[in-house]
């Protein structure tokens, strides 16, 4: 008497084709090779680094005067930016290009980083995995031009306004760039959050409805990290905890999506 198929069968038929794809990649390349791979692909991505920074390093002080422009257009009349340190004024544009540098090749960067990894990924999680390697670079470029279209106009608005009277406001170039370059990598990392839900739920670590539940935390986590990351005025961190808000709903969004395409092929494969 012959049985019914059972779906339990088939996916796990499903999976076991999956592991051995995933083992046979692997099968020729002990931890050696895996060690030396990882230095060659640290090594290109250093490489890429210092490519871009060599082809950019003229132009290392138009690059700071563009990246400090929004507080130089708010300074008081005759005011103007100072170097406190003797050697601030060559070594800042030049440590600004080298951070411009790493923002420039993190395309490159990611694609090491993913050429690494996918290797061990399951065929289906390589299918899903490239436009998430393509989401990550748009929305983390967008965290950027977020913070400097956006976020430093108001907040060094609303920080060069807030001055007791009689006191020259001067900035120390290096000083901004440290709190320049502390709001990209905010702004950058959480225009990611997207791609962390999605990530999460894909392998399992939370679901949709977990994270549905947890928005009275979100809401306070997203509101404790504006206030840790960003200069203590109440614009800034507005606008990093708001679009992270955003950017969570979204990614719970595209993560149930995500979750309704894996579970309707899983049903059309049974």
């Amino acid at each position: 008497m012959t049985q019914p198929p059972n779906n339990l069968d088939h996916d796990d038929s499903f999976e076991q084709e999956e592991s051995l794809d995933q083992n046979n990649s692997h099968a020729d390349m002990p931890l050696l090779s895996h060690l030396l791979e990882l230095r060659d692909r640290l090594l290109r991505s250093v490489l890429s680094i210092l490519i871009v920074f060599v082809a950019m390093v003229y132009w290392a002080n138009d690059i700071y005067l563009f990246i400090a422009d929004p507080l130089i257009q708010r300074l008081p009349e005759n005011a103007s930016m100072v170097a406190i340190d003797i050697v601030a004024p060559f070594l800042t544009p030049f440590k600004t290009t080298a951070y411009v540098a790493v923002f420039v090749a993190m395309p490159y960067i990611l694609h090491q980083i993913w050429a690494f990894v996918s290797p061990g990924l399951y065929r289906h999680e390589k299918k899903f995995a490239y436009p998430l390697l393509f989401s990550s670079i748009l929305l983390f470029y967008a965290g950027l031009a977020f913070a400097y279209f956006v976020v430093f106009p108001l907040a060094w608005d609303f920080l060069t306004a807030v001055g007791p009277e009689g006191i020259d406001l001067s900035p120390d170039i290096s000083s901004y760039l440290s709190i320049v370059l502390k709001l990209f990598f905010a702004f950058g990392l959480a225009f990611e959050i997207p791609v962390a839900t999605v990530l999460l739920v894909w392998s399992g670590l939370t679901t949709v409805d977990s994270l549905r539940e947890k928005r009275p935390y979100v809401v306070v986590g997203a509101f404790v990290i504006g206030m840790l990351l960003t200069p203590p005025d109440v614009i800034s961190q507005t606008l990093l905890a708001i679009p992270m808000l955003i950017l969570f709903e979204f990614g719970i969004f595209f993560a149930k999506f995500s979750t309704q395409n894996k579970d309707a092929k899983k049903t059309e494969q049974a």
